[in-house]
C-alpha cells in the first residue's frame, strides 16, 4: 500500500464513495498488480492465523526465561467467575491479550500486528467479538484491511519498532489499529476510524520499550492488555462522535518526533526504564 497520510485515504473514500477499507484494499491490488481475491484470500490466512493461536494457547506453557506463562488462563477463569470491575467484555479481551503476549514468548504461532511484541493487540479486541457477537468472517477481514492502513500511514511517517521509537511505535501503533478496526466493525465513517487511532495512539504518546533482560515479556505482554484496552474506549468516544483536536496525521509525525528525542536506553536496549531497575538487573543477572 502507498498511502503517505490518513488525510488521504479520507479523501479517496469522499471522492469514490467507498468505505475506509475499500481504499485500502484497492490500494493493495494495485500495488501488488493482483485480483480483489488474491488480496482477500492473503488477509484470511493471516485472521485464521490469528484466530488459531487464540484457540491453542496452553495455560501450562511458559516461556524458556520462566517470565511468562499461565496468566492468561488465570484472567480467563476469573472472568468466568463474573463480579470483575471491568465488565465481562473487557475481562475476555485482557485474557485474550494476555494469550496471544504470551503465546508469542512461549514461541507459540503469532500474526505480527505490527510487531511480534504487539501481536496481542487487534486480535485481542477482534476475537472476542467475532465470537460473541457472530460478526461474519468478511466483516473481520474488512475491519483488518482498515487496521493494515493505519498501519501502513504509521510505518510510513514514523516508525512501528521499540528500537527506532519505543514502545509508543509498536503498542502505540497496534492500538491506533485495533481501534480503527472496531469502529470500523461498527460501520463508522472514515472521519471517526481516523480519529478513533488518533486518540489511541495519543494516549500511549511517549511509551518506552524497557523490556527486562531484552525479552520481549516484561512489561510487554501486559502492555498489550492496555493496547486492547485503550482501543475499545477510543472506539467507542468516536463512534459517540467525540473527535481528536491533533488531526490522525500530526499526532503520527508528533510520534516520531517524541520517538527520536528518546534516549537510546529506552528504546528496546534493555537498559533503561523498568530493565535498569534493581529487579530487572536481578533477572538480567539470573537468566545470563
Amino acid at each position: 500500500m502507498s498511502y503517505n497520510s490518513l488525510e488521504e485515504i479520507v479523501l479517496r473514500c469522499e471522492h469514490e464513495k467507498i468505505p475506509f477499507w475499500k481504499a485500502v484494499l484497492y490500494s493493495d491490488i494495485e500495488d501488488r498488480d493482483i485480483t480483489d481475491e488474491m488480496s482477500f484470500n492473503s488477509m484470511k490466512i493471516m485472521w485464521r492465523a490469528m484466530r488459531g493461536a487464540g484457540a491453542d494457547y496452553d495455560e501450562n506453557l511458559r516461556s524458556p526465561s520462566g517470565l511468562s506463562g499461565g496468566m492468561g488462563g488465570q484472567m480467563q477463569k476469573y472472568a468466568e467467575r463474573g463480579g470483575t470491575l471491568s465488565g465481562e467484555r473487557m475481562s475476555r479481551v485482557i485474557a485474550q491479550a494476555l494469550q496471544m503476549g504470551e503465546s508469542n514468548a512461549c514461541m507459540r504461532r503469532i500474526v505480527a500486528a505490527p510487531t511480534a511484541g504487539a501481536c496481542g493487540v487487534l486480535p485481542a479486541v477482534l476475537i472476542p467479538l467475532e465470537r460473541e457477537e457472530g460478526i461474519s468472517e468478511d466483516k473481520i477481514l474488512e475491519a483488518l484491511y482498515t487496521s493494515a492502513g493505519i498501519g501502513q500511514v504509521i510505518a510510513s511517517r514514523a516508525f512501528i519498532s521499540g528500537a527506532a521509537g519505543g514502545c509508543q511505535a509498536e503498542i502505540g501503533s497496534a492500538s491506533a489499529m485495533a481501534a480503527g478496526a472496531l469502529v470500523s466493525v461498527r460501520g463508522g465513517e472514515p472521519e471517526q476510524i481516523v480519529s478513533a487511532a488518533a486518540m489511541a495512539l495519543k494516549n500511549l504518546l511517549g511509551l518506552v520499550c524497557d523490556p527486562v533482560a531484552g525479552l520481549v515479556e516484561v512489561p510487554c505482554i501486559k502492555r498489550n492488555v492496555i493496547g486492547a484496552v485503550n482501543a475499545m474506549s477510543c472506539a467507542d468516544m468516536a463512534l459517540a462522535g467525540i473527535e481528536s483536536r491533533i488531526p490522525a496525521d500530526q499526532v503520527i509525525d508528533a510520534m516520531r518526533e517524541v520517538g527520536k528525542s528518546m534516549h537510546v536506553s529506552l528504546k528496546e536496549t534493555g537498559e533503561g526504564g523498568l530493565a535498569g531497575t534493581p529487579e530487572g538487573k536481578r533477572i538480567w543477572k539470573r537468566l545470563q
